[in-house]
This record gives structure tokens, C-alpha cells and sequence, in this order.
């Protein structure tokens, strides 16, 4: 209904607008949504040359990789608020990936890491790892707030730790770095299996904890005192500090929450995939930041919706499923990705300049 409401307010304002005021209105438009308007062309040709793109299975294989990188982006969205980032982010999920793999390995498996280990429970494995990210996150927020570090500095020192510190995990017990696999069943069904089917397609249980994550950080983000701090320091630190906020806490905070998040993402991603090595989770900070840019989440700091990290998680996942579709090369698949970061922080930047 509020929707509704605004378009008619905007379509009213349009109309007291003068030939020049609507050009530049359109033009405007066109820059701003440049990134959608492409994704929804490449989409349509995708069909056009592959129909299958758009078939159940497809969609649901759209839906599903989207779910997977969700809790990453949403914690990493919170620092692109701070007008930071994080490059950490996907050796945790690494780190936690691994952790939650090793932990809840199948007793009967050859090359257990933990021969005599039984495997954990799985809420207190959901703890270790979401303990381990926040760790992290808090690290993170602590010497950026205590220091006035940038983020990109002291998360690429923590990237190159938390990778160290995963590389001397996985040789543990005579390990040497070798895949871990052979999960228990129990950890696999919590994650990977399925309690609903749509037109026949099963829907893994991943994506209702994504739809979790999402309604949990919805609240954190717009109806709680913590995502009002967040929004004002984001905006002004200076001022938000003069209003009462404590801006060292509310950085350290965003952290921490960004960091359990990634451990959550851990946690999904190593019985996703089955077979967790030092290289889980590498780039998959690319694909969160690119996501939060392209869903509105603005680097000039205090701007972002959760519904446009969803939104933006979405529409980069389908990019990379169309590209798969028309047989594009693996290694062009990262040029494009960097093009498509690259394009999507200039029409952001923009935005911003113009408004100034």
C-alpha cells in the first residue's frame, strides 16, 4: 500500500515536471538502473538461446545457489554501511567451513580427522562456528574502531590470518591438508536435504535458514536501536557521536554480527558442497560486495535495505547461472565479475556526486 502511495506521489511530480526536467528525469533513470537494465537483457537473450534457463528446475537451482550466499552478504552489507568493507570474509567461511566439516565427519569415514570424535550435535557446532566468525568480526571491529584503521587494511591482515590459521587446521592429526569429506548423514539432511518440493523440484532446507537470516537482520537492521546507530554512524560518525552513539561499540558490533554471519555461511557451505578444503570460501567476498552495490547498499556509507541485498544476491545469481547457460569460459566469468563490481560502485558513486 505505502508502494502504491509513492508511485502516485512520483507520477504526480513527474507531471509538474517541465521537457527539459523530463529528460534529464529519464536520463537519470536509465544511468541509475543501468545495471538492472542489463541484467534483465542478459536474462531475456539467455532464454532466447536456452529455454531451459527458465525452466522449475533452473529457477530453483537460481534460488537455491542464492540462499547459499545470502548470510554472507548480509553480514558483509553492514560494513559497506560503515562505509567499509571486508576482506576477510570468505577465508572465515573457509575457516568455519572446515571447522563444521571436521567436527561432523561420518565415524565409518577412512580419513577422519578425529577418529575417536563422535559427531558434535549440530546446534553445538552451529555455536563453534558462529563463535569462531565473530571472533573474527569482533578482531575486525575493534582495531578499525579502537585505531581508526580503514576496514580494507586490518580485514586484509585478518584474511591473511584467518587463511594461516586455517591452513595449519586442516594438517591437524596427520591430516595434511587433505579434502574433507565424508560428512554424517545427519549433517547433510539438516542442510541439503528436503521437506518441500515445488512443481516436483525439491528446495533445500538451506533456504529456509536463509529466509531466516534475512527476517533476523531485517529486525537487527530497521527495528532495533543497534540499526539506527549503525545508519547514523555510517552517515556521519562526528554527528553520531555528538547525538549519544557510542560509535566504537556500534562499529565493533556491525563486526561481529558480519563475522557470525560468515560463520553461518560456513556452516551451509560445507555440507553444500561435501568436500571442504583451504580453498572454500575463496572470492566469495567478491560476490557479497558486488551483490550489496548492485542492491543499493552505497560505499558513501548510511544507505542500504536488506530487501536490496536480497534483491542484489539474486540478480548476480543469475547472471553467473546465464553465463553458465550460454557456455561462457570459466576464467571470462571473473573479468565479467570484476566489470560488473566495477560498474555497479561508478553508477553508485555518481548518485552521489550528482546529489552533492
Amino acid at each position: 500500500m505505502r508502494a502504491f502511495s509513492n508511485l502516485k506521489a512520483s507520477i504526480a511530480n513527474y507531471k509538474t515536471l517541465d521537457s527539459k526536467d523530463k529528460k534529464t528525469f529519464w536520463k537519470e533513470g536509465f544511468i541509475n538502473n543501468l545495471m538492472y537494465i542489463l541484467i534483465i537483457i542478459a536474462a531475456i537473450y539467455t532464454y532466447t538461446q536456452n529455454h531451459k534457463f527458465l525452466s522449475v528446475s533452473s529457477i530453483v537451482n537460481i534460488i537455491s545457489l542464492s540462499a547459499a550466499n545470502i548470510p554472507i552478504a548480509l553480514g558483509i552489507a553492514g560494513c559497506i554501511v560503515l562505509t567499509g568493507t571486508d576482506l576477510s570474509a570468505g577465508r572465515v567461511v573457509g575457516l568455519t567451513a572446515c571447522i563444521s566439516a571436521s567436527l561432523l565427519q561420518s565415524m565409518d569415514y577412512a580419513t577422519k580427522m578425529f577418529p575417536n570424535l563422535q559427531p558434535l550435535p549440530i546446534p553445538v557446532v552451529i555455536l563453534i562456528v558462529v563463535v569462531v566468525g565473530g571472533i573474527v568480526g569482533f578482531v575486525n571491529g575493534w582495531f578499525v574502531a579502537q585505531f581508526k584503521l580503514h576496514p580494507f587494511i586490518v580485514t586484509l591482515a585478518t584474511q591473511l590470518i584467518t587463511y594461516g590459521v586455517l591452513l595449519l587446521y586442516i594438517m591437524i592429526n596427520g591430516n595434511n591438508g587433505q579434502p574433507l569429506s565424508g560428512l554424517d548423514n545427519s549433517f547433510k539432511n539438516f542442510v541439503t536435504g528436503s521437506l518441500v518440493k515445488f512443481f516436483g523440484v525439491p528446495i533445500p532446507n538451506y533456504v529456509w535458514y536463509a529466509i531466516i537470516m534475512i527476517a533476523f537482520m531485517w529486525f537487527m537492521w530497521n527495528k532495533t536501536t543497534f540499526g539506527k546507530n549503525m545508519f547514523a554512524v555510517g552517515s556521519n560518525p562526528e554527528a553520531a557521536n555528538v547525538s549519544g552513539v557510542n560509535v566504537m561499540k556500534t562499529t565493533i558490533m556491525v563486526h561481529t554480527l558480519a563475522g557470525m554471519m560468515y560463520g553461518i555461511t560456513g556452516f551451509i557451505e560445507s555440507a553444500r558442497i561435501g568436500s571442504n578444503t583451504a580453498n572454500t570460501g575463496l572470492n566469495y567476498e567478491c560476490d557479497a560486495i558486488a551483490a550489496c552495490v548492485i542492491g543499493g547498499v552505497s560505499f558513501v556509507g548510511g544507505t542500504g535495505k536488506i530487501s536490496g541485498v536480497v534483491m542484489g544476491v539474486f540478480l548476480l545469481r543469475i547472471i553467473f547461472v546465464a553465463l553458465n547457460f550460454l557456455s561462457i569460459n570459466a576464467n571470462l566469468q571473473y573479468i565479467i565479475k570484476g566489470l560488473i563490481i566495477l560498474v555497479a560502485c561508478a553508477i553508485d558513486m555518481r548518485k552521489y556526486l550528482v546529489r552533492k
